[in-house]
């Protein structure tokens, strides 16, 4: 194993991976600042890019992206006390309160250090994983690997904040959408309707970037003024140093958090950072300047969010269980790569396990380093408003989704999936089970399979490790109902107060006309897979079919507590806001985009969309609108000379 680490960091002297991991380092620097996107756009956005490269070179510039997008959200939260991403809002409580006093570098310090010490860290943590873990690992037959994905997805779903059956309904839901395709066990299409775009199964790029960026720009679009209120960096480097040295057990025990809260799937960032907040505050004799400036506050949760990254990795290659949505996607480019996490990667690609390891380690140290030589112009681009930036997003999240298959099909199922997408949002869903349910989709199938085969009956559920796994879903599941009995009760005890919930800025359809819709949504959905899949063969039907039947199960209770939500309202709920309003209007406009490269071309697509969309929607000076066209036009025509990309050509180019 040390000769795979050595070999691992012997690699990194290849001028390319050093560049892919530079690049992949300052693009996820630059995502990091931009709301909404984080991990997940970074990831989403970068990974087209990797068709067609080395594994190694692919793993570079992703992991380089994945393990800095923490460490520059930072900066909007402290300097602006607007977070770059929903983890990041912990920081603001003290970083914040610190910058308006004039001591936005001593917070800044304390953030930057403590990132990056909480990505090595992280690294340290999975480093220590491979051999702890790889006994336990190369045990593992189809049994125990079967029930791994099940507890991915379930886990996913149970762990995740809000509505369980919701999250549940969406994992369910993404399983049947990963099954769209060539069934892996019969080899015959399934819910493909005789399209042969559907043929090859949907593209996990347009998925992740329909599910989670284009409706995040569709929920936040109407953002057309930028931060307006004026906080300087001030002095405080040095002393923030100083305080950071003398707050190392607060680094560590914050890193520890965040790897913990990482392995367990669908918990993430956003609850470790808030966990190792608590223990900061719990641990503390002086509780009085938490939420003022107290150093503290932003040391823990800086470390944990960095390492939280690190702890996703664990499960995601040990066991091939996606502890959040980037990781799931890494997952779905080490398929694409023929890389099955698990045993395999153990035995026959130790040495990209450390390459991992080492650029995860290398980044989390340049992306520090480059946020302290750069905060000045890093902070520049979170007073942009959201609405300019959010036409450049739409033109790159569409040409990234081109790339995987090179069809139009795909940018077509990315809008109507981002649609999907914020309707999921708006209403309370939570997405991360829909995409890890997705990319587990066909190994779920796989593994079930291959237990089938080998075992009689239900016999490999004797198995230790399978009953292990039972008690580990279970538990969650016992645990969450506990609590939702317990909710009961306390609201039973004072009927005065029934209807009350806590406001949620990101569900803001959450008990709403919206919230009904989207539960038929998911009835009618299941109920057609399940209709459709009994032309299929045996073999081929028999997953596609229980998973039908749980989410009509899950989906009916949805429709039913929806529509007693519904008569038990003494006020009318939200219906047409001007939020959703706007948001309509805003994938409108992508279609736009998108029927004008079907057109005339991706170019010509983008010299019409993004001016229009810029001094129509967002509002801005003709002057601007000019410059950021005729910028991107030139980025976009040398980007092909640079990189493995293809620009969509259009109708009418096929003409000419």
């Amino acid at each position: 194993m040390l000769d795979s680490a050595m070999a691992a960091l012997a690699s990194l002297a290849d001028p390319s991976l050093l560049l892919m991991l530079l690049i992949g380092t300052v693009a996820g620097l630059i995502m990091g600042l931009i709301p909404g996107l984080g991990g997940t756009g970074a990831v989403a956005i970068l990974l087209p890019i990797t068709f067609g490269m080395e594994p190694p070179q692919a793993l570079a510039l992703l992991i380089g992206a994945l393990a800095v997008v923490h460490t520059s959200d930072t900066v909007s939260a402290v300097l602006l006390g607007a977070p770059g991403s929903a983890s990041a809002s912990v920081t603001m409580l003290d970083g914040y309160s610190m910058a308006k006093k004039g001591q936005a570098a001593r917070a800044l310090t304390l953030a930057f250090l403590s990132s990056m010490a909480g990505g090595i860290i992280g690294a340290v943590g999975l480093t220590l994983a491979i051999p702890l873990a790889r006994p336990l690992v190369l045990s593992f037959a189809s049994p125990e690997l079967f029930m791994l994905t099940v507890l991915g997805v379930a886990l996913a779903a149970v762990l995740s904040r809000g509505n369980i059956i919701k999250g549940v309904s969406a994992g369910l839901l993404g399983l049947v959408l990963g099954m769209v395709g060539t069934s892996p066990t019969t080899a015959e299409e399934r819910f493909t309707f005789g399209s042969l775009f559907l043929g090859d199964g949907l593209s996990l790029v347009a998925v992740a970037l329909g599910i989670f960026g284009l409706a995040e720009i569709a929920s936040r679009a109407s953002q057309r003024r930028g931060q307006t209120e004026n906080i300087t960096l001030g002095g405080g480097w040095g002393k923030g140093i100083r305080e950071w040295l003398s707050h190392w057990t607060q680094v560590i025990r914050g890193a520890l958090i965040g790897i913990w809260a990482g392995v367990l799937p669908g918990v993430g960032a956003t609850a470790g950072t808030w966990l190792a907040y608590g223990q900061a505050v719990a641990t503390a004799k002086d509780k009085r300047q938490f939420g003022k400036g107290d150093p503290r506050g932003i040391v823990g949760p800086e470390s944990a969010n960095n390492s939280v990254e690190a702890g996703d990795l664990i499960p995601t290659l040990l066991f091939g269980i996606p502890g959040g949505v980037p990781s799931a996607m890494l997952l779905g480019m080490l398929l694409t790569y023929g890389i099955q996490p698990g045993p395999s990667i153990i035995t026959e690609h130790l040495d990209l396990m450390y390459l991992i390891v080492w650029s995860f380690a290398i980044a989390s140290i340049l992306g520090a380093l480059f946020c302290f030589l750069s905060v000045k112009q890093l902070a520049k681009l979170t007073k942009v408003p959201f609405a300019v930036l959010a036409a450049g997003l739409v033109a790159v999240m569409l040409l990234g989704s081109f790339q995987e298959g090179g069809q139009l099909g795909d940018l077509w199922v990315m809008i109507i999936l981002g649609v999907f997408g914020w309707l999921l949002k708006s209403t309370g869903f939570p997405r991360a089970p829909f995409l890890i349910g997705f990319v587990l989709a066909i190994p779920l199938e796989r593994y079930y399979f291959l237990t089938d085969s080998l075992y009689n009956g239900l016999d490999w559920m004797a198995r230790p490790g399978v009953l292990v796994f039972l008690a580990i879903l279970v538990l969650p599941i016992l645990w969450a109902f506990i609590k939702f009995v317990r909710a009961r009760r306390n609201t039973n005890l004072d009927d005065g107060h029934r209807n009350e919930r806590p406001e949620d800025d990101e569900s803001p359809l959450k008990n709403s006309t919206w919230s009904l819709a989207a539960a038929g949504i998911f009835a009618v959905a299941f109920a057609a897979a399940l209709i459709s899949s009994a032309q299929f063969s045996p073999e081929a039907r028999l997953v596609p079919q229980l998973v039908s039947i749980g989410g009509l199960v899950f989906s009916g209770i949805l429709l039913f507590t929806e529509i007693r939500t519904r008569l038990r309202a003494r006020t009318a709920s939200a219906g047409w806001t001007l939020d959703a309003g706007f948001a309509m209007k805003t994938f409108l406009w992508m279609t736009g985009f998108l029927a004008l490269t079907a057109a005339f071309g991706y170019l010509i697509a983008v010299t019409v969309f993004i001016p229009a969309f810029l001094l129509i929607v967002a509002r801005a000076r003709l002057k601007v609108a000019l410059i950021y066209t005729v910028a991107l036009y030139v980025v976009l025509l040398a980007l092909p000379s640079l990189l493995p990309i293809d620009l969509p050509q259009g109708w009418l180019n096929t003409l000419v």
